[in-house]
């Protein structure tokens, strides 16, 4: 029985970096999508537009309710069936348009709650200057918005990173997959899952404290 070898688990780290460009990559383009869908899907129920609001919550429900890795399945090895073109889709876009999706679910209700948050009185205050709907949604709304936000987005973000650990079931390298080659070649099991585990909470805390930092700056507006 081989014993717990921690000079093994410095040794895997380059290995594990290898490919921590390619989970980063999965994670931010994954994120692009799922803000800008799920703004999209904020806007459709804070305005409560007849049919399309019901369409928006049907989306919300329904990719709320599928595991990401049944997602991913149905994406990447499902819709070709009914779409042939789509068998020329890769797995890494697979991967970024499953876990995009999934993901503006749960932006698109953080969004929403930070539009309801900011007061109804300065968009009143607003009409009654003068102002149009768009200015006053361009320079008071959406800023306000956007930094109650922060918290939720940053949250959304971090579990978009770990979620990438399910890529590989669609034959793609990224960290946790270069994890599992390593630790079958080697047999250190314990060592490798856990230096992985170790590097995603490093990427994880140093986003943390950038949002803090980003959290910080947004908020001089509001200190009096």
């Amino acid at each position: 029985m081989k014993g717990f070898d921690p000079a093994y688990m410095v040794s895997a780290i380059p290995a594990l970096l290898e490919f921590l460009p390619t989970t980063l990559l999965i994670a931010i383009f994954a994120m692009v999508l799922s803000v800008g869908v799920g703004l999209v899907l904020a806007l459709i129920r804070f305005a409560q537009t007849p049919v399309f609001n019901h369409v928006a919550i049907l989306y919300i429900s329904f990719f709320r309710g599928i595991p990401g890795l049944v997602l991913l399945f149905l994406i990447y090895f499902g819709l070709p069936q009914l779409i042939p073109g789509m068998s020329s889709m890769s797995a890494m876009m697979a991967a970024v348009v499953g876990l995009g999706l999934k993901e503006a679910s749960y932006l698109a209700e953080i969004f929403r709650a930070a539009l309801i948050s900011v007061d109804r009185g300065q968009r009143e205050a607003g009409l009654s200057l003068g102002l149009t709907a768009k200015q006053i949604y361009s320079n008071y709304v959406l800023p306000q918005a956007a930094y109650n936000a922060i918290p939720g987005t940053a949250n959304v973000f971090i579990g978009l990173i770990k979620e990438t650990s399910i890529v590989f079931t669609l034959g793609i390298t990224d960290m946790f997959a270069s994890a599992q080659m390593t630790a079958a070649d080697n047999l250190r099991y314990l060592e490798t899952y856990l230096m992985v585990g170790v590097v995603y909470w490093a990427v994880i805390f140093l986003i943390e404290q950038l949002v803090r930092v980003l959290e910080s700056r947004m908020s001089r507006p509001y200190v009096r």
